[in-house]
């Protein structure tokens, strides 16, 4: 298993885009609606091509934007409005007490913009063109469960886990997020009042720009608020219940101490119970198995299709990586720069070009449901 690794934070190239006419969106639409009519490419490589008439969609944060989620690389994106911005480190989590109150306090705050977000229109294309017939798969890095929602029928693989869910690092058993909410509001009665007070003044709006100015508050994506001065060595979170009631064996071989405070907060001298989000984070080993099946998806279709992702993450840009060697169609649709994107379309060699692969820097709501009601179904 290899852990997740930090990404590219610096800016990235201009995006190269292919072919000319998609500098528009109106141009956009027409190539990325031929890049799914063209026939497969000729390059296809692999013994099995599966379903080479079929996309896979690989798709990031940018594509969430439009549901009122922020983003990394925007023009409102973290890496641009926070500087300073620096993610919750595996190792940190699972060994720190007083890193598990910053993130978990930070979480609890944003917890409730991400349940208000919905789906957008780019999830719902998703789901017309699944039902005509184009696609095979979702790859998602996104961790807001926007994809199963809109597209229940569609297989979805979440690389990067899901935020609807915590888990013991112990047990492993998972609770939903939102019965773990109650118990943070239960536990921080303080913190919840803040919260309170948040939402009634709209200061986590993500449009709210001025309020949260104001504020000082900065909406980093999954969910995280970055609160100045905030007194995150008073927050206090539960200790997961299975543990609590069967104390684990560690893997030491000694037995795991599970400790609470009477009200049920973790209790510091406690070596285990530990409940943490069920997603991916920075150094955190990725699942073999979800590893596997994302490379899967890959390699049992004949076209890629990345949305709003930059390709930063290296969990990610592998995918693309074995597309590109495979011989795939490859489409990008993101604003701004790709990781790499001069080795996927840096030497366009005439008609394989012209026919399996475009780059447009648009937004995805603003080009995808126009190109589903172009196609016409396939099933």
């Amino acid at each position: 298993m290899s852990p997740l690794r930090i990404p590219y934070t610096n800016p990235l190239p201009p995006a190269i885009v292919f072919p000319k006419t998609a500098s528009s969106v109106a141009g956009a639409i027409d190539a990325v609606a031929a890049f799914f009519s063209a026939p497969p490419s000729p390059f296809l490589q692999g013994v099995d091509v599966g379903k080479n008439g079929q996309t896979v969609f690989l798709t990031g944060a940018g594509i969430s934007v439009a549901s009122g989620l922020s983003d990394y690389r925007g023009e409102n994106g973290t890496y641009v409005r926070n500087k300073t911005y620096r993610p919750t480190y595996y190792h940190e989590f699972v060994t720190r007490h007083e890193s598990r109150k910053r993130y978990w306090a930070r979480s609890f705050v944003g917890w409730p913009g991400l349940v208000k977000a919905k789906p957008n229109s780019t999830h719902r294309a998703i789901a017309e063109l699944a039902a005509k017939g184009y696609i095979s798969c979702v790859v998602t890095q996104n961790v807001d469960s926007f994809h199963p929602a809109a597209h229940p029928g569609l297989a979805t693989i979440e690389l990067h886990g899901f935020l609807r869910s915590v888990v013991c690092i112990n047990c492993h058993n998972q609770l939903p997020r939102h019965e773990f909410q109650q118990a943070l509001t239960r536990l921080n009665p303080a913190w919840a009042d803040f919260l309170h007070e948040m939402l009634e003044s709209g200061a986590l709006d993500t449009n709210n720009r001025e309020e949260q100015q104001r504020r000082g508050l900065k909406l980093n994506p999954d969910g995280d608020v970055d609160l100045p001065h905030a007194p995150y060595s008073h927050f206090r979170y539960p200790a997961c219940p299975h543990c609590l009631a069967h104390p684990p064996v560690l893997k030491d071989g000694s037995r795991g101490l599970v400790e609470t405070e009477s009200d049920g907060a973790w209790a510091s001298p406690s070596t285990a119970g530990i409940l943490k989000p069920a997603v991916i984070m920075f150094g955190e080993s990725t699942s073999p198995v979800v590893r596997t099946a994302a490379e899967e998806a890959i390699d049992d279709a004949g076209r890629l299709l990345v949305m709003g992702s930059s390709l930063a993450t290296y969990s990610a840009w592998r995918l693309v990586e074995r597309a590109h060697h495979r011989g795939m169609a490859i489409g990008i649709v993101n604003v701004g720069g790709v990781r790499n994107e001069s080795r996927l379309f840096g030497e366009l060699l005439g008609e394989r070009y012209m026919q399996n692969h475009v780059r447009c820097d648009h937004k995805s709501e603003m080009v995808l449901p126009e190109v589903v009601s172009r196609l016409p179904p396939l099933v």
